[in-house]
């Protein structure tokens, strides 16, 4: 299925444009439910889209922000996406916003995978849902052909499960749970992503995971 991409001039723009979008939705959603949800990405490529999106006048105290997925590591650690939220994302007006944090400090990511499902389920559907893509064609922390892999896409998987791939264990919303999302957006930079993804169309996504998304999210693209 053809994803509908949408291309911007540079990245401060993308930036700026997509924020709005996602605000506007947001809005929409508060104004006829009272509650909204709102699921990102970690890395450092959301960082210009968290801070346009923090600094915009919301009605954050109703809505609740959680990741894609976790590194299973404290908040110290260098490479905790929780970390990398709460200083570009929950600040200014977005300090206001519920954060459900997927690191609970349990030994292990399965460990705490079936209290977090119970917990996300006050806010499923997502109302916006925003997700990256490696090279590798991976999101959240669904990665191709990794152990275990089949049971995270599959429709009747809890909502959230331990993944395996990267270099530290990780916990990940599964296909399910994010798909549920009513409004989706994908953001990818340069032409080596955005081939990847147009060659992604039509794979199994055990292989490809991005795959299992294509259909249901606006694409946002800059160099």
């Amino acid at each position: 299925m053809k994803a509908d991409i949408v291309t911007y001039p540079d990245r401060e723009l993308l930036a700026l444009s997509l924020a709005d979008r996602i605000a506007q939705e947001l809005r929409q959603h508060l104004a006829s439910h009272g509650r909204a949800s709102l699921c990102v990405p970690g890395g450092s490529s959301p960082v210009p889209l968290f801070e346009s999106l923090a600094a915009l006048d919301l009605d954050w105290e109703n809505v609740t922000v959680f990741l894609n997925d976790e590194r299973w590591v404290p908040r110290s650690n260098p490479r905790s996406n929780s970390a990398m939220l709460r200083a570009h994302l929950l600040q200014g007006p977005a300090a206001a916003a519920q954060y459900l944090d997927l690191y609970t400090g349990a030994e292990t990511p399965a460990e705490a995978a079936p209290a977090l499902t119970e917990a996300l389920a006050d806010h499923l559907p997502i109302t916006v849902l925003i997700l990256g893509m490696g090279k590798d064609l991976h999101t959240a922390s669904l990665f191709p052909g990794a152990p275990g892999i089949e049971q995270l896409l599959a429709a009747d998987a809890p909502a959230v499960m331990q993944a395996a791939g990267g270099s530290e264990p990780r916990i990940t919303l599964t296909c399910p749970a994010l798909k549920s999302a009513l409004f989706g957006h994908l953001v990818i930079m340069g032409a080596e992503k955005r081939e990847a993804l147009e060659n992604a169309r039509g794979d199994d996504p055990v292989e490809a995971p991005i795959a299992a998304f294509i259909g249901d999210l606006t694409v946002h693209y800059a160099d």
